[in-house]
């Protein structure tokens, strides 16, 4: 698994070395790579920073006040994270864009066009909407684990609320927004879908451009490794924030539940603000695909590929999901049971794709499959491969959080008993790590429907999916067609990301 992992960085070194070194750096430091690392480099820094400004408070408001419908809110809150950005994006273009719905209303009052929204503004909007519930989740769970002495101390000694926030509660709260931004960041700094939709130049356009305009694909495999230089500037500089900084408790007793604050005269504001929080990010969304649904009923669009396109989509995500759950089980094992040198690298390594864009995973797979492995090439085989190199870490991360919590002493009570090792694992170690195996899947099912550039590069032409097929109707003004998909693929990715938000909020 770690060397499946390794395989697009390698297919990168392999596919620069081919032009020389001379050219890699001249292609490196092209005007045009300048140009591309800053409109990048400016997008993730605009959409991290709205999402921690949304994020925060929502996350403060949703579990130390005595917000109404709390329960309600912290669902709701977290569902945007459901919603593809293509399919954002797409829903915004339908509802701003050029003969979009809002100039159909105005064009009455002599309204013939509005003002674009496509560029820089549509794309920090629509990435910022669809991915601001990373950093509300690793939020919301550090704020519950806040311990509340630190807060009575504060207040003790004469301090204010608002002090009290700003020089308690926020440094605490660093590590969680700190993690939370960095899935924003690189998220950023893989999508797509929206900045494709939008028509803003970034890396990862520009490489899936070059890839199907020429017939050379080192240029593409050069801007994919400067990407890769990017994101790991990104994530040295998340490390950096880490280091030699303590955030633990300061007794080591029971955790006490932290009072609830109350509101008061703020609470209608803070209604408000989550209202309008949650009209922009989802009832208008799921208003303007149903919209263009109705409309492309009326006008006769046939649907009844959809059945089809649900099942692909299924089946691709559910063998995705089992796949890099069964590939991330001994990793997991080796980290927890083992651990030592061999463990860390190979944990290491199996990072490796996930930190990559997944345009450049599917070249990488795409050389694999034409050069090395014809028979798997445009298979479902190829695109597993994908989701399992790309979404592999998902899966570790929970199932090695489930491992960490069995005591081996279990085990070995089992083998002392006369079961042999099959046997304690079975009844023994899978069912105690049951909730890992299941919160790994899910999110892993979830990514896997939403992801959009390894299913255009990998997916059997005879299977299309929801995702193709919404980029495919889209990409064509296509609207109405693509609108059913569209539905269909956030109501199928809302229900893995609901019972994770119920599981979270149950602990």
């Amino acid at each position: 698994m770690a060397a499946a992992a390794l395989l697009p960085l390698g297919y990168l070194l392999v596919r620069g070395s081919e032009v020389g070194l001379d050219r890699v750096i001249d292609i490196a430091t092209s005007g045009r790579v300048r140009h591309l690392l800053w409109r990048t480099g400016l997008l993730a820094v605009a959409v991290t920073t709205a999402s921690v400004l949304i994020a925060v408070p929502v996350a403060w408001l949703t579990v130390r006040t005595d917000l109404p419908w709390r329960r309600f809110w912290v669902i709701a809150t977290a569902l945007p994270l459901a919603i593809p950005t293509y399919v954002g994006g797409f829903a915004f273009i339908a509802a701003l864009g050029p003969r979009g719905i809002l100039q159909g209303w105005l064009e009455p009052f002599g309204v013939e066009s509005l003002p674009s929204f496509y560029g820089f503004p549509g794309t920090w909007l629509v990435l910022t909407l669809f991915t601001y519930p990373y950093v509300l989740l690793t939020a919301r769970a550090a704020i519950r684990r806040l311990d509340p002495s630190l807060e009575e101390a504060s207040r003790m000694l004469g301090q204010g609320r608002w002090t009290t926030m700003r020089r308690i509660i926020l440094p605490q709260l660093r590590p969680s927004i700190a993690a939370g931004s960095l899935l924003v960041a690189l998220y950023t700094l893989s999508d797509f879908g929206a900045v494709s939709m939008l028509r803003y130049d970034s890396f990862t356009r520009a490489i899936f451009l070059q890839y199907r305009a020429s017939l050379d694909r080192s240029t593409a495999a050069v801007l994919g490794l400067v990407l890769v230089a990017v994101t790991l500037v990104v994530l040295s500089g998340e490390a950096a924030t880490r280091r030699s900084t303590g955030y633990h408790r300061l007794h080591s007793g029971g955790a006490r539940t932290a009072p609830i604050v109350a509101l008061g005269k703020w609470r209608w504001p803070a209604l408000a603000g989550l209202t309008t929080l949650l009209l922009v990010a989802l009832v208008v969304p799921l208003a303007v695909i149903v919209t263009w649904l109705l409309r492309g009923v009326d006008a006769g669009e046939p649907f009844r590929l959809t059945t089809t396109l649900v099942g692909n989509s299924l089946r691709a995500s559910v063998l995705g999901a089992v796949a890099s759950v069964v590939a991330a089980w001994p990793v997991a094992v080796l980290a927890v049971r083992r651990g030592g040198r061999l463990g860390r690298v190979v944990e290491a390594a199996c990072w490796a794709g996930h930190s990559l864009p997944g345009v450049v995973v599917a070249l990488s797979l795409v050389f694999f499959g034409a050069r090395v492995a014809p028979s798997v090439y445009r298979t479902q085989w190829l695109l597993t491969l994908a989701y399992v190199v790309l979404f592999l870490p998902q899966a570790l991360g929970a199932l090695r959080a489930s491992l960490l919590q069995i005591s081996p002493t279990l085990e070995e009570a089992s083998r002392l008993l006369g079961k042999g090792s099959m046997a304690t694992l079975w009844r023994i170690v899978l069912p105690l790590a049951r909730p890992g195996l299941l919160a790994g899947g899910a999110l892993v099912f979830l990514t896997c429907m939403k992801e959009l550039p390894a299913t255009l590069l990998l997916s059997p032409p005879e299977q299309p999916t929801l995702a193709t097929q919404v980029w495919t109707a889209t990409s064509e003004a296509f609207y109405a067609r693509a609108a059913l998909p569209a539905l269909a693929l956030v109501l199928l990715s809302s229900l893995p990301m609901a019972l994770l938000v119920l599981r979270d909020t149950d602990r």
